[in-house]
């Protein structure tokens, strides 16, 4: 599917894959770059993502990847 990039370098999700994704009006979305595959990648931050990443992330030092994360984008 093809959709297209306005003046302001903003794109519309199609309604079709707003509903699979359950997608309304004000749903974050985290947007990543796969530089060695050249595609961006879309991820909607909605209730099920979060509820979907509980627990996954326990007990692995999350505050020091947080701050090199911040650290590696003020670089940039």
């Amino acid at each position: 599917m093809e959709i297209y990039l306005t003046v302001k370098g903003q794109i519309v999700i199609p309604s079709k894959i707003r509903r699979m994704l359950n997608m309304k009006k004000g749903t974050r979305v985290q947007v990543d770059l796969d530089k060695g595959a050249r595609r961006i990648i879309l991820t909607p931050i909605t209730r099920e993502y979060v509820e979907g990443l509980r627990g996954e992330y326990k007990g692995k030092g999350l505050l020091k990847a947080l701050a090199a994360e911040k650290k590696r984008e003020r670089e940039v």
